[in-house]
C-alpha cells in the first residue's frame, strides 16, 4: 500500500522533531528479520532509553536537515533503520552491539555521538565502556577512598595503643613495682 505525500510529510515532521533533541543517532540496516525479532529489539532500546524507527532514506535525509546528526543520515542506500537518544550513548550503544552480536542479520551502517560522526569500529568501542552509572560508581569510590584511608590511619592510633596497654596487663607488666615507702 503506497503511502500518501500528506503521511510522509507527517513523517519527516515527527522524525524532524525527535531529531532535534538527539544527541546519538546509529544507522542500522537489516535482511531478513522477523516481526518478533523487530520487537525485541524494540523493547531492548525502549529499557535503554532510546528510540528506534524504520525509515525511506530520503525521508530520514529530509528530517535530519539542520540538525547534528544531518551528517550520517546523508546518501544512505538499502534498508535503514535508525536508533536514537538524547540520552547515554554508551547504553545505546551496547543495547545494539548486543542485539546485533546475537543476529548476524542486524549490522552498522554509520553513527553520531555528540555530535560527531563515528565509525562502526567506535561504535562497537563505545559498547565496551562502562555506563555512566558505572563511571560514577568509580569516581564516587575514588573521591571516598582517601577519607577512609585517613580514618583507618586515625583509628590505628588509638588502637595501638589500646593493645599494648592490654598485653603488658596480660602479661603483668604493670604490677604494683613502687617502692613500699611511696
Amino acid at each position: 500500500m503506497a503511502v500518501t505525500r500528506a503521511k510522509k510529510i507527517e513523517q519527516v515532521e515527527k522524525l524532524g522533531k525527535d531529531l532535534q533533541n538527539v544527541s546519538t543517532v546509529i544507522v542500522t540496516t537489516y535482511t531478513k528479520l522477523t516481526v518478533p525479532q523487530d520487537y525485541e529489539l524494540r523493547k531492548l532500546l525502549r529499557s535503554s532509553g532510546a528510540k528506534y524507527a524504520v525509515v525511506k532514506n530520503t525521508l530520514a535525509e529530509r528530517a535530519a536537515k539542520g540538525t547534528k546528526v544531518e551528517g550520517a543520515l546523508k546518501d544512505l542506500s538499502g534498508v535503514t533503520s535508525i536508533a536514537y537518544t538524547a540520552g547515554d550513548p554508551v547504553a545505546l550503544a551496547k543495547a545494539l552491539s548486543k542485539y546485533a552480536k546475537d543476529i548476524p542479520e542486524f549490522t552498522f551502517k554509520a553513527g553520531i555521538v555528540e555530535g560527531r560522526v563515528v565509525s562502526i569500529k567506535e561504535i562497537e568501542s563505545l559498547a565496551t565502556m562502562p555506563s555512566k552509572e558505572e563511571i560514577y560508581s568509580k569516581l564516587l569510590f575514588l573521591m571516598n577512598a582517601p577519607a577512609q584511608r585517613l580514618v583507618t590511619v586515625m583509628n590505628a592510633v588509638g588502637r595501638d595503643i589500646a593493645v599494648v596497654i592490654n598485653q603488658g596487663v596480660e602479661k603483668q607488666k604493670f604490677a604494683n613495682d613502687a617502692p613500699a615507702g611511696a
